[in-house]
C-alpha cells in the first residue's frame, strides 16, 4: 500500500514521538566540582555510559556552596535521578522529609551488606538503607615512629597503654600530642574518638541527634577521660592560637610525638620533610572494654531522590558505583579509600592501613562532629571542646550551656 504525503508525515511523527517516549534517561546532580572529584565523576559517568549505551545521562555539576543551598529545593521540586551527599546524620533531614528513596533491596540483590558492611550503620536510619557510599578517608593517630622506637614505646592499643606512652614522652621532654584548635574542628575529632571509645557508636550518634542531654553522666565519663589527658599535659601549650597546619611543626621537629588527625595530613607531613620511616599511624586505642570499635571516616554517598523520574536507571547507577572495580578506579583518582572490601587500594602505606582498619570497623563509621550534628549544635559543641581543653574547670558550665543549645536546636 502506498502512503500519501499526509499519511507519511503522520507515520514519521508517530515514530518520532514513540522514540522520544522510549528514550532511557538518567539525571545526576553532584557538587564534585574540585579537580580530583570532578575527574573521578567524569570517568565514572563515562564508564557507566559505556556499559549502558541505551541510557542518556545528564550530569548537573554544582559548586559546594550552591549545592548546599539548593539541594532541598531540587529534591522537592525538580528532583534528579541521583544526587550525591553524605552519610550518617547529614542525610537524616532528607530522610525525615521523605526526600530520599530507601534502597535496601539493592543492597540485598547486589550483596552490598557484606562488601559495604563497614558503612552499613551510617547508611541505615529507621531500619532502612538510604543510599550507597563510595569513598571515605580515615582518622586516627599519626605519630613519630622513630621517636617511639628510640624510647622503646610500643604502639598503644588500650587507654592505659596510651596514657603510659604519654607519660614516657613527657619524662623525656616531649609533648605527647600536638593540636591546633584555632578553627575548633580539630578538638571535635578528639571528642569524637574519646566518646566513641567510652560509650560506643549508638550513643555517639544519639547524642549528635539531640536525643541525649549533654549533662548525662555518660557524657561526663567521656569528658573525665579527656580531662585525664589535659591534666597530665598531653597537649601542646597555646593550641588555641594555632591552625591545624601550624600544629604540624611541633611533630615535625620532634617537640611532640602524636596528632589525632585525618589522612589528608600525610601529604603535608611529607612536604615538611618527614619520611615514611619516621611517620606512622595507629588506631585510636580502646577505652571501655567490650564496646564494638567504631571509627571516624567522613563518607561520601549517592542517593535516589524519592521524586526521581527514572528510578530503575538510578538503581543501575548505584549498583555500578558500589562495585569493587569501580570504587578502585574512583578512589585512585580521589586519593582516598574505597568502601567496597573487594576493592584495591593505591600503593600507599597509610591508605593501606586505613583501608584495613575501616573495613573491620564493625562498630560503625561516624562522620565527624560537624557533619553528624546540626550546624548550630556543632558550632556550640566545638567552642565548648576548645574551652574545655584550655579551662577544664569550666566543665559544668560548658555542659549546661550545650544542653541549653540542644533543647533549642532539636525542639
Amino acid at each position: 500500500m502506498k502512503l500519501n504525503f499526509k499519511q507519511l508525515l503522520a507515520v514519521l511523527a508517530l515514530i518520532s514521538f514513540g522514540g522520544s517516549m522510549s528514550a532511557s534517561e538518567l539525571v545526576i546532580n553532584t557538587d564534585t566540582s574540585d579537580p580530583a572529584p570532578k575527574k573521578a565523576f567524569e570517568d565514572l559517568i563515562e564508564g557507566f555510559k559505556a556499559e549502558n549505551p541505551g541510557i542518556e545521562v545528564t550530569w548537573n555539576l554544582f559548586d559546594h556552596e550552591g549545592y548546599k543551598t539548593s539541594i532541598r529545593n531540587f529534591l522537592t521540586a525538580d528532583a534528579p535521578d541521583v544526587a550525591n551527599w553524605y552519610a550518617g546524620n547529614r542525610m537524616l533531614p532528607y530522610v525525615n522529609a521523605g526526600l530520599f528513596e530507601p534502597v535496601e533491596d539493592l543492597w540485598e540483590s547486589e550483596g552490598l551488606n557484606e562488601s559495604l558492611k563497614s558503612a552499613l550503620p551510617s547508611m541505615t536510619i529507621d531500619g532502612h538503607i538510604w543510599g550507597v557510599p563510595y569513598t571515605y578517608y580515615q582518622w586516627g593517630v599519626y605519630y613519630r615512629k622513630d621517636i617511639f622506637e628510640d624510647l622503646g614505646i610500643a604502639v598503644p592499643t588500650n587507654w592505659d597503654e596510651f596514657k603510659q606512652a604519654g607519660a614516657t614522652l613527657i619524662d623525656k621532654g616531649i609533648t605527647p600530642i600536638t593540636i591546633g584548635t584555632k578553627y575548633l574542628w580539630t578538638a571535635a575529632g578528639v571528642f569524637d574518638y574519646i566518646n566513641l571509645r567510652t560509650n560506643g557508636y549508638d550513643f555517639h550518634m544519639a547524642l549528635t541527634r539531640g536525643e541525649i542531654p549533654w549533662t548525662d553522666e555518660r557524657v561526663r565519663a567521656t569528658m573525665a577521660n579527656w580531662q585525664e589527658l589535659v591534666d597530665a599535659g598531653f597537649f601542646i601549650e597555646n593550641h588555641a592560637a594555632y591552625a591545624w597546619q601550624e600544629a604540624l611543626a611541633p611533630m615535625v621537629n620532634g617537640e611532640a610525638a602524636m596528632y589525632v588527625m585525618g589522612n589528608f595530613s600525610v601529604a603535608l607531613f611529607r612536604e615538611a620533610g618527614l619520611t615514611d620511616d619516621q611517620l606512622g599511624f595507629f588506631q585510636f586505642p580502646t577505652i571501655t572494654a567490650g564496646i564494638p570499635v567504631a571509627e571516624e571516616a567522613p563518607t561520601d554517598t549517592v542517593h535516589i531522590p524519592a521524586n526521581a523520574k527514572n528510578k530503575e536507571n538510578a538503581r543501575k547507577f548505584l549498583a555500578y558505583i558500589a562495585r569493587a572495580d569501580v570504587q578502585t578506579q574512583i578512589n585512585a583518582t580521589l586519593g582516598q579509600l574505597p568502601i567496597n572490601s573487594g576493592s584495591e587500594v593505591a600503593d600507599d602505606k597509610f591508605l593501606t592501613a586505613g583501608f584495613e582498619m575501616l573495613s573491620n570497623a564493625d562498630g560503625g563509621i561516624a562522620q565527624f562532629f560537624d557533619r553528624d550534628a546540626p550546624a548550630e549544635m556543632a558550632e556550640a559543641g566545638m567552642q565548648g571542646f576548645q574551652e574545655f581543653m584550655v579551662k577544664p574547670e569550666r566543665l559544668d558550665d560548658i555542659l549546661d550551656r550545650l544542653e541549653k543549645v540542644r533543647q533549642r536546636v532539636y525542639q
